[in-house]
């Protein structure tokens, strides 16, 4: 049990059945009444955003969450198999647990793996990643950096906009957060 006293940034806790990070918090103390929490939750299973008070001094139940580093392996099907640079444990990930983060997700590739009761909730990728061009339009002489962007199908299946002067074969680097070309590598 964590106690609202208790509650820091990061920390994760189960209400109302569901499991929740915690992102922001406040302390209240109002002129007129009791004191009060005031959250701002994350959903560790969806995502979702909520924002939820609590009377100050309330109990809530914690929940036990660890990030890991970890290595990709191959895919198997729909399942992303990891293996923990420490321990040389290896487990499978199905795809709808990796989400967004299935494109930037390369062999060999560093992710950090979030686990909530032992059972994986979510995979990080690194803030920017280097990946091969497979397919877009041919650069043409006089294409600038300053010229415009073309669609690049990247070695993921991921598409991103890229200049003009980016051929096929090149590496480029993106963002994962934004989803948005860096530079070429």
């Amino acid at each position: 049990m964590i106690s609202t006293s208790q509650f820091r940034n990061g920390a994760a806790i189960r209400t109302d059945g569901k499991r929740f990070t915690i992102i922001y918090f406040q302390h209240v103390k109002p002129g007129k009444g009791g004191a009060f929490v005031r959250t701002r939750l994350k959903n560790i299973d969806t995502g979702a955003v909520v924002e939820k008070t609590f009377r100050a001094g309330e109990k809530l139940e914690s929940v036990r969450t660890e990030s890991r580093p970890m290595t990709f392996l191959y895919k198997d099907g729909d399942l992303y198999n990891f293996m923990d640079s420490g321990t040389y444990e290896q487990i499978a990930i199905p795809a709808e647990v990796l989400g967004d983060a299935e494109g930037f997700i390369v062999p060999n590739g560093e992710a950090k793996v979030l686990s909530a009761d032992g059972e994986v909730v979510s995979v990080e990728p690194p803030a920017h990643v280097d990946l091969e061009v497979t397919e877009t339009d041919p650069g043409l002489k006089g294409d600038t950096a300053t010229g415009g962007t073309k669609p690049a199908t990247l070695e993921t299946g991921l598409v991103v906009q890229v200049p003009l002067f980016v051929n096929v074969g090149e590496r480029v680097r993106v963002d994962t957060r934004t989803k948005e070309y860096l530079t070429r590598v």
